[in-house]
């Protein structure tokens, strides 16, 4: 029984002392961002069964101590922390994100999303390490292709590093239309009315479309001659169009003939309205004269940022913007079962299973959970709670230790006694 003694109260310190090294590593990490917090399961080993001798039922047993099982993860979330960053992200809910080193082709997973663009537009973990998901593939060397608003999510098996051109032009899109509003009023004086236009290179050229009244008026209304001249920035006349505009009695649009110019090569509408809805001539009133053109000039990259949906966001000096790319988020099976690489990293294991996409209904790839820019998810360690367990762990080590004092003073006194 004191040998007993002996293994009962070793196991008892070994069992301890992990777990306050579980503990300690926890409390270690409590500011670290995605930290991920372990938890400790003992075991009782081997039992000996006492048998009472006027019995053939077992009344009692001795323990022959206890080992650690395991040190599960604890799959609670971390607090959430406001950031500066629209790169900082966390994850609402259950999945991980990827990342993988540049000579690596094997991702690991986090929960951390303190992430940045580096000086080569890659974005990447603090660490270096890239970040995995979705090219919306509209850019083509340094140029984009096509505005995206959302990237839908490929295949699991094609994620990729989210890497990008650290220069990106937004190409020029040429005026198709220029909408014309006002009142020329009935007064026989010239009136004029201008708009920017966009060519197919990204030049700003100049309409100026003119109005003066016809010789020869109509029996009712009025007829004002017009002249639609577009010019370029040094002054070269690169069209000049004209026509006729008619307007009945109440000022109202009746016909234009001037329908468009060319601007550059490319073929601009002239949109006069119709009755009141556009360029009027009614008397008595304010002379006004404004115009709504589309198209938009070329735009150079300002930067990338990640939006609350997990896209990737080119901006551009023009205004625009566009999705490149979306940030993917992984899940699994079993949780319990990634292997531990680091407090906040982990790799896929035969017990967790292969990473797989939620679904909609119809069959796309998602996310599955929101996903939160300018925020960090913070170390999910309970202080409190760690704390506690601590000072439990330290006396159950200290009584332990008690245990082979007294069973060594008695194993003394037993051999004092055959002296």
């Amino acid at each position: 029984m004191m040998t007993q003694a002996y293994y009962t109260g070793i196991s008892g310190l070994k069992t301890s002392s992990a777990g306050i090294d579980v503990i300690s590593n926890n409390l270690a990490n409590v500011n670290t961002v995605g930290f991920v917090a372990s938890d400790y399961e003992f075991a009782s080993l081997f039992e000996e069964a006492l048998n009472d001798a006027s019995s053939v039922i077992t009344t009692d047993s001795v323990g022959l101590g206890t080992r650690l099982q395991s040190t599960p993860m604890v799959e609670q979330s971390g607090s959430y922390m406001s950031s500066d960053n629209s790169t900082s992200l966390a994850v609402m809910g259950d999945g991980w994100f990827a990342v993988q080193g540049a000579a690596s082709n094997t991702p690991v997973y986090t929960r951390s999303g303190d992430f940045t663009f580096d000086v080569n537009n890659d974005l990447v973990t603090m660490d270096g390490e890239y970040v995995l998901g979705t090219k919306a593939n509209n850019i083509s060397g340094e140029t984009l292709t096509g505005v995206v608003e959302s990237v839908p999510l490929g295949d699991i098996t094609t994620q990729e590093p989210l890497r990008f051109p650290k220069n990106l032009t937004y190409p020029a899109e040429p005026t198709t239309n220029v909408e014309l509003l006002g009142n020329l009023g009935t007064d026989n004086e010239t009136r004029t009315m201008g708009a920017e236009l966009i060519d197919s290179e990204g030049v700003r050229n100049t309409l100026k479309i003119e109005f003066t009244q016809a010789e020869e008026q109509n029996d009712t209304g009025i007829v004002w001659n017009t002249v639609a001249t577009v010019t370029a920035p040094d002054g070269t006349v690169l069209d000049t169009q004209s026509g006729t505009i008619s307007f009945d009695e109440r000022g109202a649009l009746v016909e234009s003939t001037l329908t468009s110019v060319n601007n550059n090569g490319t073929q601009v509408a002239l949109d006069f309205g119709t009755e009141f809805n556009g360029v009027v001539a009614i008397a008595n009133s304010d002379i006004t004269a404004s115009t709504i053109s589309d198209g938009t000039p070329s735009g150079d990259l300002v930067g990338y940022d990640i939006n609350q949906n997990g896209e990737v966001v080119a901006t551009f000096t023009n205004g625009k913007q566009s999705s490149v790319g979306k940030v993917a988020l992984y899940h699994f099976q079993n949780d319990q079962g990634l292997e531990r690489i680091s407090g906040t990293k982990f790799a896929a294991s035969a017990n967790s299973g292969d990473a797989f996409f939620y679904t909609d209904a119809n069959g796309n790839n998602i996310n599955g959970s929101q996903i939160m820019n300018y925020s960090l998810e913070g170390s999910n360690v309970d202080m409190t709670v760690s704390l506690t367990e601590l000072i439990i762990l330290q006396r159950s080590y200290d009584s332990n230790s008690q245990v082979i004092t007294t069973a060594d003073e008695m194993v003394q006194k037993a051999l004092n006694m055959d002296a």
